[in-house]
């Protein structure tokens, strides 16, 4: 790989890439262009995409002149169409299909002809070869042209094994018919799983030539199929969004399609429309369902000045949003982004599998050379020898080999995305199985993030709802978190507040104004003491509780008395508790870091069941206890939201970032949870364990199969028409065995 020796700006295309058939072929193609001066890709053999970074003076076109050279097509990616131009879905499966229907119906004959010896009827050989030949040369063409055009290129492929064995088993077949004994009429061939000892010139291998051609066109088709349904989740991913949107311009309704909207623009969602993009709601009070997008089943309930994300569902009431975030700045596409990088990556296990398969395929064909040399020199007679060499040519195709990892990559990141869960890159995968440790951000992770009315506490003889009436109203008025928090309860709770005649915000002491009539105060007890308003013992005692567990007490008094105190603090998120009970099962030893004081991050933690809390940090301190407890040894995973989380999160081995925080701890980190919930968190590490033991399990069994395999087919005991449907089949189970990751729940 080129070294990037200089500080150039880099730009990132992303390639589509035609007539790769295997790992080896995203082989070369990486190898030749990370060749290039500046440029650093990488292939996927599974996405069919190559991710190319290159520097300055380095052109798109000579990129795709490079992969041409190689022997294949690329394409940069296609301009978004305008709308209006429908565009009819292509069938890319068509092609294959239509090769497999062809060699299927053809080589069955062939196959029963040879298999069953009450089928040989006099002359039988000659349909076969008339049924076989098109079966090879129509249906095998795109082998026979991929191994040409890899030739011309000094290059061997999985193609390069059965172009040869397939030709080599009709040439020969053709060779025994015309110049040897099978031609004879009443010929008969007993067919037979091990390989007997003759010269071969009355031996015809039709069937093994047309078999194997139907079988790997089989695989090719099924795994292409499952190819498809693999990267289902990001195309899905993509066409969430809604494609048309209701804009409020000089008072009236103009209905234009959702890209041609510019940030700032006030458009309309009615009850079931999706939300077009990001967006903050001005007008209307709604419930919204994210399901498709954060996979949380509850809608959320959404009123003005609340945030919602595009290709989200209006469930209930008639919204007027103002747009914040358009194109490939949403949420949706970002996501869509993410999902897409981590499939176009590589992790260390599938880089082994390359390397391995790109010197694979020569040793395969000197093996097979030194088979027939072998059974020829000790007298094995041409045909078994020639049997036993087109069976290992058949039989170690690499194909499975350069499946196990991207399919199970792209049904693993799929599945996330539809959950909530963005994997960044394969390499993630791998430290998820190391870790040992979570630290947790308190505020915004554990915790909801924002203040909340918690308690109430009345002097004697009051009503509650008067009391959260009046302060709320009063407070509404104020910018003060605190003062909006009391507000958001006291509506939550009464309804609709009232609106002050008079009001004054007073500097570090609290608020005052008239509700109602009655003069109103909500502040500091100080406040109500300068207008001889003392709180009762009662009162006193609950304030002094408050504060001793780390809330907020504010004081309420008005005509002359203190009538409550109000008590807010940041709440529990309700499943952090259970999240934490999860994480345990993992193996995990969660650490609660917080910049708050002791007692409240020790009454916090003593909530969810933590046991480890490290209290009182500075934002700028928190990288240095990742960094301490990585020095002791320890494997940390960091959860956290915020801006001075984002340090952290890149320190960590594994950083999670909760998708309602920051971009920056968004940007830094390696899994993003799409949503606020806690326990999404070890979803994400179960979700990374099993994808990563399901790569393992597919490359155990695709190096077993070929190992088990390659010395049966050598000791000439493997058929090579045997050899083409195990070949098949193993490639099928590889991306079958992926597949199941989809039902990860």
């Amino acid at each position: 790989m080129s070294p990037l020796t200089d500080d150039r700006p880099q730009s990132t295309v992303e390639l589509s890439i035609g007539g790769m058939t295997c790992a080896s072929c995203a082989n070369r193609i990486e190898r030749k262009l990370n060749k290039l001066d500046g440029v650093t890709a990488t292939v996927n053999y599974a996405t069919e995409k190559a991710k190319v970074t290159f520097g300055e003076g380095v052109d798109p076109q000579e990129l795709i002149a490079e992969v041409e050279k190689t022997g294949y097509t690329a394409e940069l990616p296609a301009p978004p169409r305008a709308e209006g131009s429908p565009q009819e879905p292509v069938d890319e499966l068509r092609p294959l299909r239509q090769r497999l229907i062809t060699s299927v119906v053809l080589a069955v004959p062939v196959i029963a002809m040879a298999m069953i010896p009450a089928l040989q009827f006099t002359n039988w050989q000659w349909l076969s070869l008339t049924l076989a030949a098109p079966v090879v040369i129509y249906a095998g063409w795109p082998f026979h042209r991929a191994a040409w055009t890899n030739l011309r290129h000094g290059a061997a492929t999985m193609d390069t094994l059965v172009s040869l064995g397939t030709l080599a088993a009709l040439g020969w077949s053709l060779w025994a018919l015309f110049f040897g004994s099978a031609g004879t009429p009443g010929m008969i061939h007993p067919f037979s799983f091990t390989i007997e000892r003759t010269d071969g010139s009355g031996n015809i291998y039709l069937e093994a030539a047309a078999g194997v051609t139907a079988f790997i066109l089989a695989g090719r088709y099924f795994e292409a199929r499952a190819k498809r349904r693999a990267g289902s989740a990001l195309r899905a991913l993509l066409e969430l969004g809604a494609k048309d949107v209701t804009v409020l311009r000089d008072g009236s309704e103009i209905r234009i399609p959702s890209d041609q909207l510019v940030v700032g623009d006030r458009f309309m969602v009615r009850p079931g429309e999706k939300i077009a993009t990001d967006g903050v709601v001005e007008e209307g009070s709604s419930a919204v369902d994210a399901s498709m997008l954060t996979g949380e089943s509850v809608p959320v309930e959404v009123r003005p000045g609340d945030t919602v994300t595009g290709a989200t569902v209006n469930a209930g009431g008639r919204l007027v949003v103002r747009a914040t975030r358009v194109g490939s700045d949403t949420q949706l596409a970002q996501m869509a982004r993410l999902v897409e990088d981590a499939q176009t990556g590589k992790a260390a296990v599938q880089r082994l599998a390359d390397r391995i398969s790109g010197i694979f395929v020569p040793i395969v064909i000197a093996l097979a050379v030194g088979t027939l040399g072998y059974w020829l020199g000790t007298g094995g007679g041409a045909g078994a020898a020639f049997t036993a060499a087109v069976a290992v040519l058949i039989i170690a195709c690499p194909c499975a080999l350069g499946l196990a990892t991207p399919t199970a990559l792209l049904v693993g990141t799929g599945r996330g995305a539809q959950l909530g869960i963005l994997i960044k890159g394969p390499e993630v995968l791998e430290s998820t199985r190391r870790i040992d440790t979570v630290v947790l951000d308190k505020t915004g992770t554990v915790t909801e993030g924002k203040m909340t009315l918690t308690e109430v506490h009345l002097a004697d003889g009051q009503e509650e709802a008067q009391v959260l009436r009046l302060a709320g109203a009063l407070e509404h008025a104020s910018e003060h978190p605190i003062a909006q928090a009391v507000a958001r309860g006291a509506a939550e709770r009464v309804g609709d507040l009232p609106t002050p005649e008079d009001f004054a915000n007073l500097e570090g002491l609290g608020v005052q104004g008239v509700v109602d009539g009655h003069a109103v105060l909500v502040g500091r007890p100080t406040l109500l003491a300068e207008w001889s308003q003392h709180l009762s013992a009662e009162l006193e005692g609950a304030l002094t509780a408050a504060q001793a567990a780390g809330s907020t007490a504010v004081a309420v008094g008005w005509d002359g008395k203190a009538r409550a105190v109000l008590v807010v603090a940041d709440t529990v998120k309700p499943t952090s508790a259970e999240a934490i009970r999860q994480l345990r099962t993992l193996g995990l030893r969660p650490v609660l870091l917080t910049g708050d004081n002791e007692s409240v991050a020790r009454s916090v933690a003593a909530e969810v069941g933590i046991e480890e809390v490290i209290a009182e940090v500075l934002p700028a301190d928190k990288v240095d206890v990742i960094k301490r407890l990585q020095a002791e040894g320890r494997s940390v995973a960091m959860v956290g939201d915020g801006v001075n989380d984002a340090a952290a999160l890149a320190q960590a081995d594994l950083g999670l970032a909760m998708g309602t925080g920051t971009d920056a701890a968004i940007e830094a980190s390696d899994l993003t949870l799409v949503r606020g919930d806690l326990r999404v968190a070890a979803d994400a590490i179960r979700l990374s364990r099993r994808t990563l033991a399901v790569i393992k399990g597919n490359l155990f069994w695709a190096f077993a199969y070929n190992v088990a395999a390659l010395p049966l087919a050598a000791l000439g005991l493997l058929n090579p028409m045997i050899a083409g449907a195990a070949m098949a089949f193993s490639s099928v189970f590889v991306v079958g065995n992926s597949l199941r990751l989809r039902r990860f729940t």
